[in-house]
């Protein structure tokens, strides 16, 4: 099963390179308007202008909201503005105005975000607005719990740390981003793609790196490091194939946000959250019905009595690798279907696993669930008081709080130490 595992995954990885070189052909800025309740907007007059004032090219946004420019001249500053003129009723421009200055290095394209506002998230009353959020939170939050749960296996059954784990994140996401939108697959079909790569990637790290460090007794602080030293090799070589801008998936983009009454959204998002739902739930029955589920937690309690009770530890930590790797594929690709795929999200996602985890008491999959979904709420509903751009601190102040009052966390126990 691991051979074929890894040989789809070469497969899958000799598709990307390729794909890779030959997305870097000329520079380009894009972008795409849309709005969480009016979803796409077609026609708004988009102006890019460089660094000397003089105009590259003017377009209209499609009917998916995107619009590109290609950049005759080259490398260098350029200015994107849009028309506000030409905003549909109801539809205004955001706190950050209407242009934009980027450096598109050469052979870049660069993704250029507006910030667009409609009554969804900014009229109704606070308490609208707060309902909206909440949701939003949820489903984030559930985000972040599908990619937690494999962290908190892999630290209750072998006490690591694993600081490589956002990059798992972001390969699902990009395998994803290549095999639907180069290779022309469905996104669902790209999707099990991208979790199979994952579970690969995820077994490659436990045979060829984690297993003979333990057998060599490595100690944790020394693990930690390399942990963050694979970090570093996996994301910048995800740049280097990837790219550093950011895309949409080729599915499920042009979508229009439903109005549930008291918030609003969209079929995507609401598959989202199904899908984290229904595989978490799996998870759940996993570790409660199954032998290999309930050897994960034996070994998670006390390794050292589930091996001399006769559980083959190392077979044990080998599918918590596989099934850790499978978990963070798929949620980078529910995260780059709101999101967009971009090569360092699964890092920046990072900080919030490990609050989620610790939050909810380390080493438990259901504690890493409770404390990824307070999360995900918190952070969302912190937009309230906060700024959005700093609104991912306020997680990390909750877990601050929450470890000076609970420092076991939610679900952890009380442990005796000496």
């Amino acid at each position: 099963m691991l051979a074929l595992l890894v040989a789809a995954f070469a497969m899958a990885l000799a598709t990307l390179l390729p794909s890779g070189i030959a997305q870097a052909e000329g520079e380009t800025v894009r972008g795409t308007l849309q709005t969480s309740k009016s979803g796409p907007i077609e026609g708004i007059e988009v102006t890019v202008t460089d660094s000397s004032g003089d105009e590259v090219d003017s377009v209209e946004t499609d009917d998916t909201g995107r619009f590109e420019v290609e950049l005759p001249d080259g490398p260098g500053q350029y200015t994107v503005s849009i028309d506000a003129d030409s905003l549909p009723d109801g539809v205004e421009l955001g706190d950050n105005g209407a242009e934009r200055t980027v450096t598109v290095q050469p052979n870049g394209q660069q993704n250029v975000l507006f910030g667009l506002e409609d009554g969804s998230t900014n009229s109704g009353g606070g308490g609208i607005r707060a309902i909206q959020l909440l949701v939003d939170g949820l489903r984030f939050g559930l985000i972040i719990a599908v990619c937690a749960v494999g962290l908190s296996l892999i630290f209750g059954t072998t006490g690591l740390t694993n600081f490589a784990h956002g990059e798992l994140v972001t390969i699902g996401a990009v395998v994803a981003w290549y095999v639907n939108v180069q290779g022309g697959v469905p996104l669902i079909a790209a999707t099990l793609i991208a979790m199979v790569a994952g579970a690969a990637v995820g077994a490659l790290n436990e045979l060829a790196l984690w297993r003979p460090l333990r057998k060599r007794g490595t100690g944790l602080v020394a693990a930690l490091v390399v942990s963050i030293g694979l970090s570093l090799l996996l994301r910048y070589l995800i740049q280097i194939v990837y790219g550093g801008f950011s895309n949409p998936y080729g599915d499920y983009q042009s979508q229009r946000a439903v109005n549930y009454g008291v918030f609003t959204m969209t079929n995507r998002a609401l598959a989202s959250i199904v899908i984290a739902v229904v595989v978490l739930v799996l998870v759940a029955l996993m570790l409660q019905r199954t032998k290999i589920g309930k050897a994960m937690r034996a070994v998670a309690d006390n390794r050292d009595l589930a091996a001399s009770s006769g559980i083959d530890v190392n077979r044990v930590i080998l599918v918590v690798w596989m099934m850790g790797g499978a978990l963070a594929a798929l949620g980078g690709v529910l995260l780059g279907l709101s999101d967009q795929v971009q090569w360092d999200m699964g890092f920046r996602l990072l900080l919030l696993m490990f609050a989620g985890v610790t939050l909810g008491g380390l080493g438990t999959a259901y504690g890493a669930l409770v404390g990824s979904v307070i999360i995900g709420v918190f952070v969302q509903m912190s937009t309230l008081v906060i700024p959005d751009d700093i609104k991912y601190v306020g997680g990390l102040l909750l877990l601050i709080v929450i470890l000076v009052i609970r420092p076991q966390g939610i679900l952890g126990s009380r442990a005796r130490i000496g």
